[in-house]
């Protein structure tokens, strides 16, 4: 069995990349979705913590790339093959996008997790990722922590326990 030494942690609107022993982990995912990606080969992963889904609607100058799906996934898959992994052998697992409150006006502005999971989504297959496993929508936050030795994501949601993916 091989021993974990470190967990490095994902902030909001942060990424960051891993190698064995250490696992990455990220919280307070509620409509933010955290997308891991990895290469199970090269035993590299690495997981960005996406607020928002497109960063066209920001105003001013620089941004947070990692803040949001469409800057976020390609910068995350870029630091993953600068430290040895394949493009061609990348995999995706993914958690979050949940609709933390409820709106009555159906504004779809307001449907920030599941607009976050779309653009998610839509970027990976830009990128030709498949995505292997997912735990996303629903309303209640999350908890997530990848391991590059197996591959499980643990997921951890709000009353309601862990599971594996």
């Amino acid at each position: 069995m091989n021993e974990i030494s470190q967990v490095v942690k994902v902030g909001i609107a942060d990424m960051n990349i891993v190698k064995p022993p250490c696992v990455i982990r990220t919280s307070g995912l509620g409509s933010c979705v955290g997308v891991v990606i990895y290469d199970a080969t090269n035993c590299i992963a690495g997981m960005v913590h996406v607020m928002l889904p497109d960063s066209s609607l920001t105003k001013g100058g620089t941004i947070n790339i990692a803040k949001f799906a469409d800057t976020g996934i390609e910068a995350l898959i870029n630091l993953i093959v600068k430290a040895g992994g394949s493009r061609q052998l990348l995999k995706a697992k993914m958690a979050g996008g949940a609709q933390m409150f409820q709106f009555t006006s159906g504004n779809e502005l307001m449907r920030i997790g599941p607009r976050n999971v779309e653009a998610v989504k839509s970027e990976l297959d830009k990128f030709n990722i498949k995505i292997v496993a997912e735990d996303t929508g629903g309303n209640s936050g999350r908890t997530i922590e990848f391991n590059p030795c197996n591959t499980e994501l643990t997921i951890r949601t709000v009353n309601q326990g862990v599971s594996i993916l």
